[in-house]
């Protein structure tokens, strides 16, 4: 569940909101006038998405793939994927 909390909140309760990203380790959108403005993350999901931006995590992305192969795969049961050569040639 996304936490979403305005920003004079944030701005008289700090320490508690870094915490509450800490512990929880989910980030919380920081709105002012019922906009989002901007979301505190905790500091190794912010590695992780810069590290994503600038190709450095090689095994996140090598991951990631992975999982999604699972989950393909789980989906599909028996049945196998066509070759990306043959859904070219079909035209999709």
């Amino acid at each position: 569940m996304e936490s979403i909390l305005n920003v004079t909140f944030v701005r008289g309760n700090f320490d508690e909101v870094m915490q509450q990203v800490v512990e929880r380790n989910r980030p919380i959108t920081v709105e002012e006038d019922g906009e989002p403005q901007i979301v505190i993350v905790p500091f190794r999901e912010y590695e992780r998405l810069m590290g994503v931006y600038t190709n450095d995590n090689d095994e996140y992305l090598l991951d990631r793939a992975r999982a999604l192969r699972q989950r393909i795969r789980a989906r599909l049961g028996e049945e196998q994927l066509p070759l990306p050569e043959e859904l070219i040639r079909a035209g999709n």
